[in-house]
């Protein structure tokens, strides 16, 4: 048979409940034993000091009826020459007073007791009713949370919380679900954003080669020299293709984070990167220092690559390209630099963006993945990117890294 279940508010209903409860037990528990404390017993009274044989009190040689109207007698002032009745008569009215104050100290405590629990057991059920209404709007919030969470979905992310009311842990705890929201909103938008146009950037050679097969196809006797050129505009798509392709993995091996971690210098990357880059006309001015840090070499390899091959790219006929790598502060750079067109400073942040280029996306001037795949490798390794305009035109990126603490 199942458990019935006990809900949120009911626990804290009956823990509410049982504090209380256990709150009040203590105080009663305290006041009686102060109390009681306070209305100590008498001390029994002894016997008299007189010598001979003593009589327990009440215990007399004459009737009891006699004994007490005697006591009254003496109690009143009257002489009697029997010392030995008066010691019988005092002994006998202080137990008497005892027992009045014994039997009025019972009755109190037993008033006390029987009053504080039934004051007690009252108070208990108005604060597990209390608790009951507290526990729910204390649990409020976390019915706004689980509705936002519910109504949340990967193609509808505008749910919120919006949590009002003084900052405390419920109202961080919903802030920061409404963070999570935004992060996951942007997320997918970029997710959706970066496929539509990965899928253009692939729809692009694919349409070429369909073209040109097209074209010569439609011709009945296609000549050798169209079939060539034909050819040749499928070859050149393919590569296109396949360089999209690889970008594409790259950047999504970025985001998986590093399959290794080994040193690796900054200096030597650049330099293989220069070698396996045609620099065309380009002059090249390098300051290369050992830099070593700690991570995968093949996706460092690729970030030295782009960042030579866009400095390359969008430079100027017979431009300059600056290439320096260092170490400070713990530190590794590599900041490269080149001369081109301008760039306003407002458009340097949308270049890291996927498919953003200076240009229009239809030019044959590289896919707008270059800098996107940077700014992955970079995070995943601990570091930073940053772009600045040059003044007389072109652009300056440097990439820091954490040192390697062997070196």
């Amino acid at each position: 048979m199942r458990r019935p279940r006990l809900t949120v508010r009911v626990r804290l209903t009956l823990l509410y409940t049982l504090l209380f409860a256990l709150c009040g037990v203590a105080l009663v528990a305290i006041t009686y034993g102060l109390l009681a404390a306070s209305l100590q017993q008498p001390a029994a009274i002894g016997t008299a000091d007189k010598p001979g044989k003593s009589t327990p009190a009440g215990q007399t040689d004459v009737p009891p009826q006699e004994f007490i109207d005697a006591c009254k007698r003496i109690l009143n002032g009257q002489p009697t020459e029997d010392q030995n009745l008066r010691n019988k008569c005092q002994r006998a009215y202080e137990e008497g007073v005892i027992a009045g104050v014994e039997s009025q100290r019972d009755a109190t405590l037993d008033s006390l007791l029987w009053q504080s629990g039934l004051s007690l057991g009252a108070a208990t059920l108005l604060a597990a009713v209390a608790g009951w209404f507290v526990a729910g709007r204390v649990l409020r919030p976390v019915h706004r949370l689980t509705a936002a969470a519910r109504a949340a979905t990967e193609h509808n992310l505008s749910a919120r919380v919006a949590l009002g009311g003084p900052r405390d842990e419920l109202r961080e705890l919903a802030d920061t679900f409404d963070g999570m929201l935004d992060r996951l909103q942007r997320s997918f938008e970029g997710q959706r954003q970066f496929i539509a146009n990965a899928s253009h950037e692939l729809r692009t050679p694919l349409t070429v080669m369909r073209t040109s097969v097209d074209v010569v196809l439609a011709k009945p006797h296609a000549t050798e020299a169209e079939l060539i050129g034909m050819a040749r505009d499928v070859r050149a798509a393919v590569e296109h293709a396949e360089m999209l392709i690889e970008a594409l993995l790259t950047l999504a091996r970025s985001n998986g984070g590093p399959a290794v971690s080994e040193p690796t210098d900054l200096a030597t990357v650049a330099e293989d990167a220069l070698d396996g880059i045609d620099l065309r006309d380009r002059r090249t001015h390098l300051a290369l220092e050992p830099a070593t840090t700690l991570g995968d070499p093949i996706l460092l390899e690729r970030l030295a690559a782009n960042l030579v091959d866009n400095a390359v790219r969008y430079n100027e006929p017979g431009g300059d390209v600056w290439l320096t790598t260092s170490t400070v502060d713990g530190h590794v750079r590599l900041e490269i630099a080149n001369r081109g067109p301008m760039v306003t400073p407002e458009s340097v942040g949308a270049l890291f963006q996927p498919f953003r280029r200076l240009h229009e996306r239809t030019s044959a001037d590289g896919f707008g993945l270059g800098l996107t795949i940077v700014a992955a490798i970079a995070e995943i390794h601990g570091g930073t990117v940053q772009a600045r305009p040059n003044p007389g035109g072109g652009l300056r990126v440097t990439v820091t890294l954490p040192a390697d603490p062997g070196t």
